[in-house]
């Protein structure tokens, strides 16, 4: 028994000292976009934080590819040590499982930290589009079936999933034009070639400020400081329509609990620094943090829904 005992002492302490000890390295932070957009400076800005919190580098490295799928299945398929981290968007977790077939990587090969940052989104239409309200748009679309036209930067984005949502709890149907990216599909909504386009705030708010477009909902459960006066889509008649944009930390599955925990509580810590929150929020984000178990429950919810409106809505990208 007393050798027993001691075999497991051998085997624990190192363990338990190991997790005290992180991080005793440099810990790496994929970011599976390009450098310069709203994940990569996500990222950049929660390394800098974690970097000082703890005396390690994190060196922040770009997987770009694929649509984030190249990134975070490098992610996914990293060493367990807490050494590797990934910035995750929600369809990247929440969405893709459902939509490819041919996914690398599974939701379960990767475990949640916390959740780093939300980005709302806003129903917009052109200005030459005749609706000055939801009601206003799903009317004219009731009247010509198929005719209006969403935009969305790319099939299976966020933006995407919300206009087929829209579509099954509206009862109407509209032409999805997927773009390759927000940019040409912005021009093209200001320009008057699509009718309407679920965008991130950052990105539409410059054009509603300019009268170039017209924002008829907010895609979340909650109206937005940025722009007071405009409605929900849950206020006009779809209580639970909902479609906001997110980006998780995550590490590969397997990670000791003990280390999540650790990366969880500085995390978190980062997070609520009043200059990052103010940084962020001139990208449209704002930060969360939260618990793993909180964060694994946005998770599961999501992809439920997102899962339905694929299934219903029979949305194949590959």
């Amino acid at each position: 028994m007393k050798r027993f005992l001691m075999t497991l002492l051998a085997i624990g302490l190192p363990m338990l000292a190991s997790a005290q000890a992180y991080p005793s390295k440099p810990v790496r932070l994929i970011v599976p976009f390009p450098a310069g957009g709203p994940a990569d400076v996500l990222g950049r800005v929660v390394g800098e934080g974690l970097s000082k919190a703890w005396g390690q580098s994190v060196l922040v490295e770009n997987k770009a590819g694929a649509a984030g799928t190249i990134g975070v299945d490098q992610a996914a398929k990293a060493a367990p040590d807490g050494y590797t981290l990934a910035v995750v968007p929600v369809g990247n977790i929440a969405v893709n499982p459902s939509l490819f077939h041919s996914l690398p990587y599974k939701a379960q090969d990767l475990v949640p930290v916390t959740m780093l940052a939300t980005a709302e989104n806003v129903l917009v239409v052109g200005a030459n589009v005749p609706a000055g309200t939801l009601a206003d748009l799903l009317k004219l679309a009731a009247q010509k079936p198929g005719e209006l036209s969403f935009a969305s930067p790319g099939a299976g984005s966020q933006a995407h999933l919300a206009g087929e949502l829209l579509q099954l709890d509206a009862k109407v149907k509209l032409n999805h034009i997927p773009y390759k990216g927000v940019s040409p599909a912005i021009t093209d909504l200001v320009g008057g070639q699509v009718t309407m386009m679920f965008a991130q705030v950052s990105s539409a708010l410059p054009y509603i400020k300019a009268g170039k477009l017209h924002a008829l909902g907010v895609a979340s459960l909650r109206r937005l400081a940025a722009m007071p006066g405009v409605p929900t889509i849950a206020e006009q008649g779809f209580p639970k329509f909902e479609a906001v944009s997110w980006y998780a930390l995550m590490a590969p599955a397997g990670t000791p609990k003990d280390v999540i925990a650790r990366i969880n509580h500085q995390a978190q810590e980062v997070l609520a620094n009043p200059a990052l929150k103010e940084k962020l929020a001139t990208l449209g984000m704002d930060t969360s943090g939260g618990t793993p178990q909180e964060l694994a429950a946005t998770i599961q919810q999501d992809s439920a829904r997102w899962a339905g409106v694929i299934r219903k809505r029979q949305i194949t990208v590959d």
